[in-house]
């Protein structure tokens, strides 16, 4: 028994998807001319920090590329072979942005290591000039997916990288002025640590947080246990076993039981009444709302025959 199927659910989800694109969109355009930007700005100037930024950027320009094809997927209907649609492309997107940018944080770590060893000259005007050309453009890439960075995993991925982009625009400048005041070009290697070293922390996070999506972990914020206890408040209930709890995408978080009541409860006409109940409780209780969930309601007998491991 379940209270509803996925399909107004995922409805709501292609809408929000649809809206979303175009923010998408707008933001890969402004990415991609940056990044052409960077590349001819590393190459004039030598700049290790320039290069490394502009490295970060073709990463967030794939990244958002996948990010609005994700988008799409996600947006596409369900179907008897595919029950969720889609769903989980905004999931996969997310968790391959991370590891891309996992790679280029650990990058930027050994080459900016073994640029303090023997700084290079860098031109700090040239330098600043494309820095500040970066930060511009990754403020309107912010200001175009700020509203929306927290609707799903995939959009939260794209305004983490725009974040890390501007931070290391930011580094960049910095580098441009101390290099301009001391002419000590160690400050280009420093500002490409620095870069790193923003990246990896939450590049970790985010790939961790989509692993465990994909894991079918239980979702973050829903207690197991305390659910578990709740239907066993309930008078009729005298067993629940089989509880697994899953996410499918971002606001998508999926529920499912086996529910032991009494036998009673299967001749008396109050098993309809008992799901509401259950549903209602998963759904508002708890910091998760659980909007689909299904429970399978066992008498006593048929308990025994069950196999508890799974």
């Amino acid at each position: 028994m379940h209270n509803h199927s996925p399909s107004q659910g995922l409805e709501d989800f292609a809408e929000a998807a649809r809206t979303h694109r175009k923010r998408l969109a707008i933001a890969l355009g402004i990415t991609v001319t940056i990044l052409l930007a960077e590349v001819v700005g590393a190459i004039w100037t030598g700049s290790l920090a320039l290069l490394v930024d502009a490295g970060h950027m073709l990463t967030d320009a794939g990244g958002l590329a996948m990010a609005l094809f994700a988008s799409y997927l996600s947006a596409r209907a369900t179907t008897d072979r595919r029950t969720w649609g889609f769903r989980r492309a905004e999931v996969l997107a997310a968790a391959a942005q991370a590891a891309v940018l996992l790679g280029v944080g650990l990058f930027v770590i050994v080459e900016g290591i073994k640029r303090l060893s023997e700084p290079p000259t860098i031109p700090s005007t040239e330098l600043l000039i494309f820095g500040i050309i970066g930060l511009v453009g990754n403020i309107a890439s912010l200001m175009v997916l700020a509203s929306s960075r927290s609707a799903n995993f995939n959009l939260r991925a794209a305004f983490l990288e725009v974040v890390n982009d501007a931070l290391g625009s930011v580094a960049v400048i910095i580098a441009a002025i101390v290099i301009a005041i001391t002419g000590w070009g160690g400050a280009d290697s420093v500002a490409g640590l620095l870069i790193g070293l923003l990246i990896i922390p939450r590049a970790v996070k985010l790939l961790i947080e989509t692993t465990n999506v994909l894991l079918e972990a239980t979702p973050q914020g829903l207690n197991l246990a305390d659910v578990r206890r709740h239907m066993l408040g309930l008078p009729e209930v005298l067993e629940v076993h089989d509880l697994h709890a899953t996410q499918i995408a971002t606001g998508l978080p999926v529920l499912t039981a086996h529910v032991v009541v009494t036998a009673e409860s299967f001749s008396d006409g109050s098993l309809p009444e008992l799901l509401d109940r259950m549903q209602d409780c998963v759904a508002g209780h708890f910091d998760v709302s659980v909007e689909h969930s299904t429970f399978q309601f066992e008498p006593p007998e048929r308990s025994r025959h069950e196999s508890r491991t799974h």
